[in-house]
């Protein structure tokens, strides 16, 4: 898997992401700007954004939550994010496997 927006740390992943919250529905969309779009539902109070954003990604990983980590962006829609050892890959636009 190799993209502008991610890059593997060992057997972890990190993944620039922009992120939008209040969306219609919990998604992927492609890239922006150099990073991974990703949509949620969460509004963006109170850590709720950040909190289903973390949901969403062990969920689309196949890890549990413990292991979804925000290394920067706590309070900004550019974040990175490590995956620790992600069980499966999935489908994203824009995203190539190697």
């Amino acid at each position: 898997m190799t993209s502008s927006f991610c890059q593997w740390d060992g057997d972890d992943l990190i993944i620039a992401c922009h992120l939008q919250p209040k969306a219609g529905k919990d998604e992927f969309c492609g890239e922006h700007d150099g990073r991974l779009k990703i949509r949620i539902t969460a509004p963006p109070v109170d850590g709720k954004a950040n909190a289903h954003l973390c949901k969403f990604l062990a969920r689309q990983f196949g890890v549990s939550k413990s292991k979804v980590h925000i290394l920067q962006g706590e309070l900004s829609r550019q974040k990175r994010v490590r995956i620790q050892a992600p069980e499966k890959l999935p489908e994203i636009p824009g995203l190539q496997t190697t």
